[in-house]
């Protein structure tokens, strides 16, 4: 199954997206329930396929704008340098845990809408990348455990500003400037993604095939990751790990190839979609 969020008409919601469109969630699994993140705490995703059965679509893509797949984390965690061509062009050493920073929740972006590329920067940089969405609550996961605990996955697209990342040696500032994290298009579950490791992921930069690789290529898989984050954080139903950029980022290409205003970024990951969005500059967004 696929799950969207959304706003429409002023009231922001949810759906099963399912052939011609969405079916609308928001206060029908349940009254007191009208966001995704909500649905996933209470464990009724289930419940959205039976709720679905003999049912069409009543949403078209074009009468809603689609939000970031959970606009309201609590917690996003983002993954660097976890693929090994990635971490070779930034010569980095080897390390024996994952490298971590945290992601802020407004500034994400959904599908569709603009990658802000901000007034203090030539070298706005795309990373594409699959997210992990946490479904159930935990603290000490085993790693045999891990995949238990995941409502699904989706694309992502980490927008970083390298000159204001590269300030000192902490990524954050760099990684959080206002609408530069696009998350989507959907919520794509374990069920129907099958093993995460087979998925093939492509970042295109107007058409052109910037980074490419498979999840199999992670250094550290999201089990690891999942067992590792749970022992310094509890994790809870929402939560987002960002798992790692595979190698071609343009800060590293010869010459440097960033992404300015009238651009178009893809990430394509299988089973995942594709998440689209459009490079404006900050004065235009």
């Amino acid at each position: 199954m696929k799950f969207v969020s959304y706003t429409r008409c002023g009231y922001s919601g949810f759906g099963l997206v399912v052939d011609g469109g969405i079916i609308e969630l928001a206060g029908r699994l349940d009254a007191d329930v009208t966001t995704l993140r909500q649905a996933i705490a209470a464990d009724l995703l289930a419940q959205a396929e039976a709720y679905a059965k003999g049912r069409g679509a009543e949403l078209g893509w074009s009468d809603l704008t689609v939000l970031p797949v959970i606009p309201d984390p609590a917690k996003i965690l983002c993954i660097g340098l976890n693929y090994q061509k990635h971490k070779q062009e930034t010569g980095r050493p080897d390390v024996d845990n994952p490298t971590i920073f945290t992601r802020f929740a407004d500034t994400q972006i959904g599908h569709g809408q603009p990658l802000v590329k901000p007034n203090v920067t030539e070298r706005f940089d795309y990373e594409g990348e699959m997210a992990v969405i946490i479904g159930r609550a935990g603290r000490n996961i085993a790693e045999v455990d891990a995949l238990d605990h995941i409502a699904g996955y989706a694309c992502y697209n980490e927008g970083s500003v390298r000159n204001w990342q590269r300030h000192t040696s902490q990524f954050t500032p760099g990684k959080n400037f206002p609408g530069t994290g696009a998350f989507g298009p959907y919520l794509v579950t374990p069920q129907e993604v099958g093993d995460y490791r087979a998925l093939p992921i492509q970042t295109r930069l107007n058409g052109r095939v910037m980074q490419e690789a498979t999840l199999a290529d992670l250094i550290f898989p999201v089990e690891q990751l999942i067992a590792y984050v749970s022992q310094f954080t509890p994790l809870a139903p929402g939560d987002v790990i960002v798992s790692g950029t595979p190698g071609g980022v343009g800060d590293k290409r010869d010459p440097p190839v960033y992404m300015v205003p009238g651009d178009t970024v893809e990430v394509e990951i299988g089973a995942l979609g594709i998440l689209r969005n459009p490079v404006v500059a900050e004065t235009a967004a």
